[in-house]
């Protein structure tokens, strides 16, 4: 059986560069389950690091840091390039209404790959498709890993 999928938001990119909890998740489960996110999500973590990073006081090679750790994220979470998300956007954008318009390409992702977003946005909810938050999503994986020792 082949793993399921779940797209990951920005805020979860930044929470796996900037804390352990995320970081753990990801590490433990990679192996079982496609990561997805929208190759808009790392540009968006890309540009909110730096800022969150010099409110926290951080020097400027804290920073190079953070971001060289985002970028070995692609090593475990797939950038899922524009054109394949795109036929999705009017959908989400239907979807996602006047929440956050900004959102539409994890939701895009999500609905063309069929699966659920992982995020701390309170914005996807309601939005037609599942949604895990940090605090649940080993449930989301525990259900897929014992998926697979039932096939």
């Amino acid at each position: 059986m082949a793993a399921r999928a779940i797209v990951l938001d920005a805020n979860i990119l930044v929470r796996a560069v900037l804390g352990t909890r995320v970081s753990d998740l990801l590490a433990a489960h990679a192996a079982q389950a496609m990561l997805l996110a929208p190759d808009i999500a790392f540009d968006e973590a890309r540009e909110h690091l730096p800022e969150v990073l010099a409110k926290r006081g951080k020097s400027a090679e804290a920073i190079q840091a953070a971001l060289a750790k985002l970028e070995t994220l692609t090593r475990v979470i797939v950038p899922v390039p524009g054109e394949s998300y795109m036929p999705f956007k009017d959908r989400a954008l239907a979807r996602i209404g006047p929440r956050d318009p900004e959102d539409w390409p994890v939701l895009a992702c999500a609905l063309a790959a069929n699966c659920p977003i992982w995020t701390e946005d309170t914005d996807f909810f309601g939005a037609g498709v599942a949604t895990w938050t940090t605090a649940n999503v080993a449930l989301f994986f525990a259900e897929e890993d014992q998926g697979q020792k039932d096939s």
